[in-house]
């Protein structure tokens, strides 16, 4: 008989329940960071992100409370209508990620545009490190994921597909709010990918499988948010 193999983002191996949780919030808090460093930086954000500043300019929220808000419309959407599973790490980070943003609100913005530009490019590295540590928790994905995951499921598309439909949608959204546009955002699209990829592999996870019978799905490719 063929052996399971282990799903990308099944965590790391033989750790309990209180280390992998003590992994989950250690990844959500340099997530959390990594995103306070490329808001603080100035030349441009992720597409949700983009979304969350739009919405942080035009009603009376905080950068974060607008991510949680959008994160815990993502997950009921998921939840109730395409019946995406939610796990422990799925809530945590749908409410703890827009909490670390807000509490590193007190860094220092840098001011020459060599600094921002070395600033954004430093989050987005310590945003593939934190989403290899939240990843390998094994504790379930982020909201946004879920989202992805569920369409695709349900349109039959490839998750590539969905995905970049999805970001494009909510970038554009985001622009017409007056979000954080910039040239970081085509960096941080370019960038992010690779730097998930060494993340998750200093975790040993995310490596390409042979397809076979009891092989489960792969994680995708951008799996915090």
């Amino acid at each position: 008989m063929t052996a399971r193999r282990a799903a990308p983002w099944a965590g790391v191996k033989g750790w309990t329940f209180g280390p992998r949780l003590a992994l989950l919030l250690l990844g959500l808090g340099l997530y959390g960071l990594s995103l306070r460093l490329m808001i603080d930086a100035g030349v441009g954000v992720a597409p949700w992100d983009v979304l969350h500043t739009g919405l942080a300019g035009r009603l009376p929220l905080t950068v974060g409370q607008a991510g949680i808000l959008m994160g815990v419309l993502v997950v009921t959407v998921s939840w109730l209508l395409l019946r995406q599973p939610i796990g422990l790490g799925t809530v945590l980070n749908t409410l703890l990620v827009g909490l670390f943003l807000d509490l590193f609100d007190f860094l220092p913005q840098p001011s020459g545009l060599g600094l921002r530009w070395a600033e954004l490019l430093g989050g987005t590295l310590l945003l593939g490190l934190a989403t290899g540590t939240y990843v390998a928790a094994g504790m379930g994905a982020g909201p946004r994921d879920g989202l992805v995951m569920g369409l695709a499921r349900l349109s039959g598309l490839p998750v590539a597909a969905v995905r970049v439909s999805i970001e494009l949608g909510v970038l554009g959204l985001g622009w017409l709010l007056g979000g954080q546009v910039g040239l970081g955002t085509a960096a941080f699209a370019v960038l992010s990918g690779p730097a998930m990829g060494w993340g998750l592999g200093l975790y040993g996870l995310g490596q390409a499988r042979k397809p076979g019978p009891e092989a489960e799905p792969a994680a995708p490719s951008h799996p915090v948010d």
